[in-house]
């Protein structure tokens, strides 16, 4: 028999846990949708299916993922055509607000290190249709990046770059906050940015991506004890927030996309929590917020069982600090209903 396509429902179904704590109202401020040639497509329905399989998600915030650009014109707007679908979508989910999630935020891309910035995110602005919360103008790059599972293919020194910080001070000015996409070994340069920029509200995705793959599969202790460093230095800085997830990408190398079956909310849990737990305790609950990552993340774990995995991990938690993680915190940066 054929092993079935690792993030398929056929392969996810393999392994449904019950919901634990189904009526927690949960903000996902992390997600994607797209119809990639090299990926399986992930829209609006896909998106529900998800998020309708027992979990109580109230809102999600759409994060760039270089979809549905513009083919022609201005290089520096064509990403206007990702923010123009994704406000289309958006304006969809909201015609079923009170049964399925709603899509309540946008962070777009856009090129921080340009002299039209302005322009350029009034553009955003308008097409975002009153959504645009954010930008994400990812600075990963790895030496090795070919090996990737999703190789980032930032320019060198994109934090330390003097237009770039101009940049994020335009954000802070707008009210817009800084998504931040990079690799474990970019936290420092990252945290410089963030105190040089201190007005700039900057969200670490992903935990700083933690790599496991390639020369990187090997030093997973030594990454681990380095990463656990900058997380507490990063934690410093009351402007910097984090999200909790995206570690079961395939590039986190913990192997599961390439099993006959998924993960369990149990084997996250075992494998991932010494992450969670530590920024937690640096950051706080209030700076803290879990995310799906989703379509990127079912490629190891169903939707329903990653939550459950959550949940899981603050059982002992608090009222409050469980709803600053799973709602609160997501609502209060990206201006969730």
């Amino acid at each position: 028999m054929a092993r079935l396509e690792a993030g398929s429902d056929d392969w996810l179904d393999q392994f449904v846990e019950d919901v634990i704590d189904p009526d927690r109202v949960i903000n996902d401020p992390h997600h994607h949708l797209w119809d990639h040639a090299d990926w399986r497509p992930y829209k609006l329905d896909d998106l529900w299916a998800d998020t309708g399989s027992g979990h109580l998600i109230r809102n999600t915030v759409f994060i760039e993922c270089h979809s549905h650009y513009h083919s022609s014109g201005d290089k520096d707007f064509r990403s206007l055509g990702e923010t123009e679908f994704a406000a289309a979508v958006a304006g969809e989910s909201r015609t079923h607000s009170n049964q399925r999630a709603n899509i309540a935020g946008i962070v777009a891309r856009a090129d921080l290190r340009l002299p039209n910035l302005d322009a350029i995110l009034d553009a955003h602005e308008s097409a975002a249709d009153g959504l645009l919360r954010g930008i994400r103008h990812p600075a990963a790059r790895d030496e090795f990046g070919d090996f990737l599972h999703i190789p980032g293919r930032s320019q060198a020194g994109l934090y330390a770059n003097t237009a770039f910080r101009r940049g994020l001070r335009t954000l802070a000015q707008r009210g817009l906050c800084f998504d931040a996409w990079h690799y474990h070994h970019q936290n420092g340069e990252f945290l410089a940015a963030a105190c040089a920029v201190p007005e700039a509200t900057m969200v670490l995705n992903h935990f700083g991506t933690p790599l496991g793959v390639g020369p990187y599969a090997s030093q997973r202790d030594s990454i681990f004890s380095r990463w656990r460093d900058d997380i507490t230095a990063l934690a410093r800085c009351p402007n910097v927030y984090a999200k909790l997830g995206g570690l079961a990408m395939p590039d986190n190398g913990f192997g599961w996309h390439i099993r006959d079956r998924p993960a369990s909310s149990d084997e996250l849990v075992s494998a991932q929590a010494r992450f969670y737990l530590h920024t937690i305790e640096c950051f706080g609950p209030q700076r803290c917020m879990f995310e799906s990552n989703f379509p990127v993340d079912r490629l190891s774990i169903s939707y329903r069982n990653l939550w459950n995995a959550f949940k899981k991990l603050t059982a002992s938690f608090s009222a409050s600090e469980k709803d600053a993680l799973f709602r609160g915190t997501a609502a209060s940066v990206y201006t969730l209903p």
